[in-house]
């Protein structure tokens, strides 16, 4: 069974939600299972009990999370020093406000989460244009979900970001089976 480790912070609920949709898109995916964790309560066993690992944030200032920041800093560090993430599968996702028509900083977060995932040696997963829900909730670095409208306001995730994340999780899942099936088959 491979298995698809998912961590993330969130302020007002809206990355755990969208966690939940990535992991149930996991989860469509025959023998393939995901686990939900904080970047606060996440640790590097985790990671390498597992066979692919999910980064998600809400944007902040134009950058990740502070907690996932130190989620990497501390946890993924030792990963890194023992190459035990190497050839696993990474992703990340994110939500946010702010201005711009997918909030302000949510590339340059997507794109940090990934840097940190690259550093570990993963198998970066990204999210092709033809996944539904792509024009309203994606970037090809993932999925996103804009938060607040253009004056700020709150507005939750909509159906078509929702749509994306799920698609990003079984897409995930179909790279992680595949890569832990060669793992277990020796190659």
């Amino acid at each position: 069974m491979a298995s698809v480790l998912i961590v993330y912070a969130t302020d007002y609920g809206n990355t755990k939600a969208m966690a939940e949709v990535i992991a149930a898109g996991v989860a469509t995916v025959p023998g393939v299972t995901a686990t939900l964790k904080t970047a606060d309560e996440a640790v590097s066993q985790d990671i390498n009990a597992h066979d692919a690992l999910v980064l998600g944030s809400p944007v902040h200032m134009g950058s990740p999370d502070w907690r996932v920041k130190k989620f990497i800093d501390t946890q993924c560090s030792g990963v890194w020093m023992r190459d035990t993430g190497v050839g696993k599968v990474g992703a990340v996702f994110g939500t946010g406000s702010g201005f711009g028509s997918a909030g302000g900083g949510i590339e340059v977060t997507l794109l940090a989460l990934l840097n940190n995932l690259a550093e570990l040696g993963m198998l970066l997963v990204p999210l092709p244009k033809n996944t539904p829900g792509y024009t309203k909730g994606g970037l090809q670095w993932g999925p996103y979900g804009r938060t607040g409208d253009e004056k700020l306001n709150p507005i939750g995730l909509q159906p078509d970001q929702l749509e994306a994340a799920r698609g990003h999780g079984a897409n995930i899942a179909r790279v992680t089976a595949a890569v832990a099936g060669k793992k277990l088959l020796g190659g």
